[in-house]
């Protein structure tokens, strides 16, 4: 292949991926928004780690009596399973989110959408949560009337059994408007911002 060959592949070649300096400057914009998305992110595996392994430490916090130990670590056992299932999963996108670099327009897109499918991940982690989160609830009230003298579960009234299954739904909702709430805050609105700079990339 002689030079006029290869000048003749080359201009043929395909330059969609090509970025131009001003498109460049603008894709790195989305650095910002994203090194808040990991600031935050870590900051949650850390707390949320912690929780995760300190509330195994409650019956011996809340001196429960031993035949309570094996209902409770029966279920923190679960409990621990799925948060830790969860948790790889959100630092695995952390780890994803330290290594990208926005130069190109399909980096930028993977990115974003890695986002947007992480924060769903998050979602759907929160709400994973709740069945324990009521069955802690659950349990904790049975242990607290069954210390109080000469009171057993058979004397509760039938409007205290309502009360607390609509405590439990009212708990449900409650975590999953908490959770649409948080997710927004904490990464939603960046990951709009990452969205407006695909936008405007789009109009050129």
């Amino acid at each position: 292949m002689d030079f006029n060959d290869i000048q003749s592949a080359w201009d043929n070649d395909n330059n969609e991926n090509v970025v131009l300096p001003t498109n460049l400057e603008k894709i790195q914009t989305a650095n910002t928004p994203l090194d808040k998305i990991k600031k935050n992110l870590k900051k949650e595996l850390i707390y949320q780690s912690m929780a995760v392994i300190l509330s195994g430490f409650a019956p011996i916090l809340y001196d429960f009596p031993e035949k309570w130990f094996l209902p409770f670590y029966l279920l923190y056992s679960m409990f621990f399973a799925v948060c830790v299932y969860y948790l790889v999963k959100l630092y695995l996108f952390y780890k994803r989110l330290n290594n990208i670099t926005l130069r190109t327009k399909d980096s930028l897109y993977e990115t974003y959408f890695d986002v947007r499918l992480n924060m769903e991940l998050y979602k759907t982690f929160t709400f994973a949560l709740s069945p324990f989160i009521v069955l802690f609830f659950v349990g904790f009230t049975v242990y607290l009337v069954s210390t109080k003298p000469g009171m057993q579960i058979s004397d509760l009234s039938n409007s205290f059994l309502i009360a607390t299954f609509v405590v439990i739904a009212l708990t449900i909702l409650f975590v999953g408007l908490m959770a649409e709430w948080w997710v927004q805050y904490f990464y939603g609105k960046y990951a709009k911002e990452i969205k407006k700079v695909i936008d405007e990339l789009k109009e050129e």
